[in-house]
């Protein structure tokens, strides 16, 4: 298995830049085609207004979408142009109201190998990049690579890769989608905190799950450490940083998202933070 074709969703003319140079790179190593989506975001709130003042809002919003696609349409061109002729991309623009971005993204998504986009939290983040994230995972049924704010050097993304496994079936389907990666991969490190004392794995830990990569080429190795944080997604983070590691592969959304969104969890705490491209699968 390749991925022959890569989406990016951009809704950012800021961000766009990196995030399709980074998918960008990915299509031209994988030898695939990369789809990029201009998404403008028509943000009209039309609840309770004064008579006449509704045709007014919704064409303000429309026209700060449309002018929202144009810019961001314009840094993938210059994007696209910078990535050099090698690049087999396409592109189109779209304008949704947040009530309606599923069904957009799932449209797109469904058919794609892998989503390459933008971290969804963070300074001046829009709230469509969470709706965006969730809607290719869960209605699209993607992988997605989620891409940290600073800048880094798509050509290394995927040499040095950490595994967050608890044994849960998100954790395995994230494992399955991003075999690309772990095949290529320098270094691959099975993590593994607190395993339970009574689970399936207490004999061996990560040991069936690493046999089974190993069969695959993958150059694979268990670490088990110790809860010494508070939040299991900071003990990744501290991990990710003692290894160099470039890319964290874990299953997303354990709980449901609504508890995730309101008590927090591994995903939603793992994506404000992370410092590497962090590949998520439900």
């Amino acid at each position: 298995m390749a991925y022959k074709s890569i989406l990016t969703i951009c809704a950012d003319p800021v961000r766009a830049p990196q995030t399709f140079a980074t998918a960008a790179s990915l299509a031209i190593a994988e030898d695939g085609h990369l789809e990029a989506l201009a998404l403008g975001v028509d943000r009209a709130q039309l609840g309770y207004s004064y008579i006449g003042a509704s045709a007014i809002v919704m064409q303000a919003a429309q026209e700060n979408a449309t002018a929202d696609v144009k810019a961001v349409e314009a840094a993938i061109r210059k994007a696209a142009d910078a990535a050099g002729p090698s690049l087999r991309w396409s592109s189109e623009g779209a304008i949704a109201m947040i009530g309606g971005l599923a069904d957009l993204i799932a449209l797109r998504s469904r058919f794609a190998d892998l989503v390459v986009l933008t971290k969804p939290y963070g300074e001046n983040h829009g709230d469509e990049e969470e709706a965006i994230v969730e809607s290719a995972m869960f209605e699209g049924q993607s992988p997605v690579l989620i891409l940290p704010d600073a800048a880094l050097d798509a050509t290394n993304i995927g040499k040095r890769v950490i595994i967050a496994w608890n044994q849960s079936r998100e954790a395995m389907n994230a494992i399955r989608r991003a075999l690309p990666f772990l095949k290529k991969a320098d270094h691959v490190w099975i993590t593994i905190i607190d395993p339970p004392q009574h689970g399936p794995e207490r004999s061996d830990p990560g040991g069936a799950l690493c046999q089974m990569l190993v069969r695959h080429g993958v150059k694979a190795e268990v670490s088990v450490l110790a809860r010494t944080m508070p939040r299991i997604s900071d003990v990744l983070a501290r991990h990710c940083s003692d290894v160099n590691a470039d890319m964290l592969v874990m299953g997303a959304y354990g709980h449901s998202r609504f508890r995730e969104a309101i008590l927090g969890g591994a995903t939603r705490n793992m994506l404000e933070t992370a410092s590497v491209p962090v590949f998520m699968a439900h």
